[in-house]
C-alpha cells in the first residue's frame, strides 16, 4: 500500500466515522429501543439455527445500545438471553456471570417478571451440574414471583424442570405432581411443546410406577402432539422413551423399531430449523461457535501478514509495546480473576439470601393462614363452653355448683383473651395494624385506666398513685385505643406481681417543639422485680420470668410483646429497670401532637335491667342459620330468654328458602356451613332483599373479613364468643327503629 493510499484510507476512515458519530448523536431514544429489539429478534433467529457465534455479537451490541440509554430493563433481559446462549455453548461459568448481572439489574428496578425468567434458567444450570436442591430453591422462587405478577402461563415451565428434577432424583410421586400442574396450565394456554414433553415425562414417571399401560397412553399422546406441531426434539425423546416402555413391557420387537427411528431422528436433527432450542446441545453447533472465533482469529492474522514494508518498522515497535502492555495485562488479568472469582462467591451468597428470604416470607403467610383457621375453629367450641355456662349460671345452680361454674367461666375468658393476643401478635408481625388516630383527653384517659384496675390492685392489698406533671397539656390527638391497651398491660402486669405493695403512674414532658409532644409514661412496683438474665427476653412471645413464676402468677406471655409491637407502630419506644425483689419499672416514649382542650364525655349510666322489656316483642321473628347444634341451642335460648321467638336452620341453601317464604326482623348468619357459605347465602338474599337485617354471626377473625363482609351485603358482624350485653345491645338498635352503622366497614 502506497503513502497516497494510505492517506486517503485513512481520511476515509474519519470521515465515515464522523458521519456515523453525526447519525449517532440524532437518534433519539425511541429509534435505539427499536434497534435493540431488532438485535434481540435477529439474536434469536440465529440461536434457532445454531449460529451462537452471530447471536451472542447481536445480544452484545444490544446491551449496548440498552446501556447507553440507560433502559435498566432490556440490560436485565439481555444479560438473561446472554446467559443462556452461553449455557448453550458449554460456558457455564460466563453464563452465571451474565445471569447474576441480570438478576442485579431486576432485583435494583423491581422488575419480579424477568427475575422469575432468570431463577428459572439458574435453575436448569445448576440441573445439568446435579446441584438439585439449589435447582429446586431456583425453581420454586421463579414460580412465587411469577404467581405474585399473575404471570400464570411463564409457571408451566418451572414446574416441567421442577419435575425434571424428581425424576432424576427418583421421586416420580413429586415428579407427578408438577407434571400434572405442567399439563393443566400447558393446555389452559395452548402450549403445545410443553404439553407434549409433559406427556412424554409422564409417561417415564408411569413406567418408573410400574404402570406401563398408562405409561404408553400419555408418550403416545405427546407423540401425537409434537407430530402434528413438528416438535422434532419432542418427536425423538418419545421414540426413546416408547422403546424403554416397550422393552419393560417385553416386547422387544417395537422397542427395537422405536430406537431405529429415534436414532435415524438423532442423525438427521440437527439439519431441522428448530422453533426452541432444548438443552442438551450436540457438539456440532459448538464447533461452529468455536470454528468462527477461530476464523476471526485467522482473519485478522491474514490482514496484518498482508501489511506493507511501511508498516512493518511500526509492527515492530508495536510487538515490542505490546509485550510490555502484554506483562502488565497478564498482572491485571491475574487480579481480576481473584476479584472476579470473589465477586461470584458475594453474589451466590446474595442469591442464597435471596432464595431464604422469600422461604421465610412464604412460611410468614403460611403461619398466618394456619392461625386463622385455628383460631377459627377455637372459636366454635369456645362459644358452646361460654354460653352454656352463662346460662348455668343465670338458672340458680345449687350453691356449690358455684364455684365449679365460675371456674369454668375464668378458663373459657382466659382461653379467649389467649387467642386475641395470638391473632393480634399476628396481626402486628403482619404489619397489618393500622393507626386510627382522634382527639383526646389524656389524664382522663389514664384515670379511667387506673379506676378500671382498682378492684384487681385492691384484691392484692396494694396502693395505685398517679402523677400528672403540673402545666402538662391534657388534649392530644392520637390512637387513644392502642394507648389504653400499653397501659392496661403494663400497668396489669404491675398489679399482678405485687401484693401489699405500692404501684405509681406517672406521665410527663420530655421534649416538645411547636404542638408535638414526647411524652414520658412510667408504671413502676415494688413486687417481686425481674432477674437481668431473663430482661433482655421480657419482650419476647410467650416469655415471663420463669415457670415458677408461670404456675404461679399465670398468663400467656403475650402482653409485653404486644406492647412493644404497638409502641413501634406509635413511633416510640420502652425500656425497663428491674432488681429482683425490690421492683420493676416500665418507661414508654410516644409522640403525641398536642391539640385545643375538649370536654370530657359524659358518662350515662347504662341499666342493667333487660332492655327488650320496654318493646312490643310479640310479632318479632329472628331467623338462626347455625350448622353446629350446640351453638342453635345456646343462641334460641339467649333470645328466648330475651322474649324473641326465633326460627333455626342449618345451611345456606334452607336459609335463603326460609327467608323467601317468611318475613324476618333479623337474620343472624354464620359463615362457614355445609353446602354454600354465609357469604354466598347474604349475596343470593340480597337480589330479592335488600332491606332485611342480617348480622354475620361468626368466629372467623374478622380484620382479614371485613371487605368481603361488606361487600357481600352484612348490616353488621357479631363475633364469636361474644358478650351477652353487646348482643342485645344490637338487636335492641334495630328492633327499635335504630339505624345500624357497622363500626367495621
Amino acid at each position: 500500500m502506497s503513502r497516497i493510499k494510505y492517506y486517503i484510507f485513512v481520511f476515509l476512515a474519519c470521515f465515515c466515522s464522523l458521519v456515523f458519530a453525526q447519525i449517532d448523536s440524532v437518534e433519539d431514544a425511541d429509534m435505539l429501543s427499536m434497534r435493540i429489539q431488532e438485535r434481540v429478534t435477529q439474536a434469536k433467529l440465529e440461536s434457532d439455527r445454531g449460529d451462537y457465534y452471530n447471536a451472542l455479537g447481536n445480544l452484545e451490541k444490544a446491551l449496548a445500545i440498552a446501556e447507553k440509554i440507560n433502559d435498566k430493563t432490556n440490560q436485565g433481559k439481555i444479560h438473561t438471553k446472554i446467559a443462556k446462549v452461553r449455557y448453550l455453548v458449554g460456558e457455564t461459568d460466563k453464563a452465571n456471570i451474565s445471569l447474576n448481572k441480570a438478576l442485579q439489574i431486576q432485583r435494583d428496578i423491581d422488575d419480579y417478571g424477568n427475575r422469575a425468567i432468570s431463577y428459572n434458567i439458574k435453575g436448569v444450570i445448576l440441573s445439568t451440574k446435579e446441584e438439585y436442591d439449589n435447582a429446586l430453591d431456583y425453581y420454586k422462587s421463579a414460580k412465587n414471583l411469577f404467581e405474585q405478577e399473575g404471570l400464570e402461563e411463564y409457571i408451566s415451565e418451572v414446574t416441567l424442570n421442577e419435575a425434571k428434577v424428581y425424576i432424576s432424583l427418583k421421586q416420580f410421586d413429586k415428579a407427578k405432581s408438577q407434571l400434572d400442574k405442567t399439563i393443566i396450565i400447558a393446555k389452559k394456554y395452548e402450549q403445545r411443546r410443553r404439553l407434549s414433553s409433559a406427556l412424554i415425562e409422564s409417561g417415564k414417571v408411569s413406567s418408573a410406577l410400574n404402570n406401563n399401560d398408562l405409561a404408553l397412553t400419555q408418550v403416545e399422546e405427546g407423540l401425537s402432539i409434537a407430530k402434528a406441531y413438528n416438535i422434532l426434539e419432542n418427536v425423538n425423546e418419545a421414540y426413546l422413551t416408547l422403546s424403554a416402555i416397550h422393552k419393560a413391557k417385553g416386547d422387544y420387537k417395537s422397542s427395537y423399531d422405536f430406537i431405529t427411528k429415534h436414532i435415524k431422528l438423532s442423525d438427521s436433527i440437527l439439519d431441522v430449523k428448530r422453533e426452541n432450542l432444548a438443552p442438551g446441545i450436540t457438539g456440532k453447533y459448538i464447533y461452529q461457535y468455536k470454528d468462527a472465533q477461530n476464523a476471526q482469529l485467522k482473519q485478522q492474522i491474514d490482514e496484518v501478514s498482508a501489511e506493507s514494508n511501511f508498516t512493518r518498522i511500526t509492527t515492530i515497535l508495536s510487538i515490542a509495546l505490546i509485550t510490555i502492555l502484554s506483562l502488565l495485562t497478564l498482572s491485571l488479568y491475574k487480579n481480576n480473576n481473584i476479584r472476579l472469582r470473589t465477586n461470584n462467591m458475594l453474589q451466590t451468597k446474595n442469591d442464597e439470601f435471596i432464595v431464604a428470604k422469600e422461604k421465610a416470607e412464604l412460611a410468614s403467610k403460611t403461619k398466618a393462614n394456619f392461625l386463622s383457621t385455628v383460631t377459627h375453629e377455637l372459636r366454635t367450641p369456645l362459644y358452646a363452653v361460654t354460653g352454656l355456662t352463662n346460662m348455668l349460671l343465670e338458672e340458680d345452680p345449687k350453691e356449690h355448683q358455684i364455684p365449679h361454674l365460675k371456674s369454668l367461666k375464668f378458663s373459657g375468658d382466659y382461653l379467649l383473651t389467649f387467642i386475641n393476643d395470638i391473632l393480634q401478635i399476628n396481626k402486628i408481625e403482619a404489619n397489618k395494624v393500622e393507626l386510627d388516630p382522634e382527639v383526646f383527653n389524656l389524664k382522663n384517659k389514664l384515670e379511667n385506666i387506673i379506676s378500671a384496675l382498682s378492684n384487681s390492685a385492691k384484691d392484692n392489698d396494694t396502693n395505685l398513685h398517679f402523677d400528672y406533671e403540673d402545666g402538662l397539656p391534657e388534649s392530644y390527638n392520637g390512637d387513644q385505643l392502642k394507648i389504653s391497651q400499653i397501659l392496661i398491660n403494663l400497668l396489669g402486669n404491675a398489679i399482678k406481681f405485687t401484693k401489699d405493695g405500692d404501684i405509681w403512674v406517672r406521665a410527663y414532658k420530655i421534649d416538645h417543639k411547636d404542638n408535638m409532644y414526647t411524652l414520658r409514661f412510667e408504671i413502676e412496683d415494688n413486687g417481686i422485680g425481674i432477674t437481668k438474665e431473663k430482661q433482655d427476653q421480657m419482650f419476647d412471645s410467650f416469655s415471663q420470668g420463669s415457670v415458677q413464676i408461670n404456675r404461679k402468677y399465670g398468663g400467656t406471655g403475650l402482653g409485653l410483646s404486644i406492647v412493644k409491637g404497638l409502641i413501634k407502630i406509635l413511633k416510640g419506644k420502652i425500656y425497663l429497670k428491674s432488681e429482683l425483689g425490690k421492683g420493676t419499672t416500665f418507661f414508654f416514649e410516644i409522640p403525641l401532637e398536642h391539640v385545643e382542650e375538649v370536654k370530657a364525655p359524659q358518662v350515662e349510666e347504662i341499666k342493667k335491667s333487660n332492655k327488650m322489656e320496654d318493646l312490643d316483642l310479640s310479632d318479632v321473628k329472628i331467623l338462626i342459620v347455625e350448622d353446629n347444634k350446640i351453638n342453635q341451642m345456646i343462641t334460641k335460648k339467649i333470645l328466648n330468654k330475651m322474649g324473641l321467638n326465633c326460627d333455626v336452620v342449618d345451611n345456606g341453601e334452607a336459609a335463603v328458602e326460609q327467608v323467601k317464604s317468611t318475613d324476618y326482623n333479623i337474620v343472624l348468619m354464620d359463615i362457614h356451613m355445609p353446602g354454600i357459605s354465609g357469604l354466598e347465602a347474604t349475596k343470593i338474599i340480597r337480589t330479592f332483599d335488600k332491606d332485611l337485617i342480617i348480622f354475620a354471626l361468626t368466629a372467623v377473625t374478622i380484620e382479614d373479613k371485613m371487605q368481603e363482609f361488606g361487600e357481600a351485603g352484612f348490616n353488621d358482624i357479631i363475633s364469636k364468643p361474644f358478650k351477652k350485653e353487646d348482643f342485645e345491645t344490637k338487636l335492641y338498635d334495630v328492633l327499635s327503629g335504630k339505624e345500624v352503622i357497622s363500626s367495621f366497614f
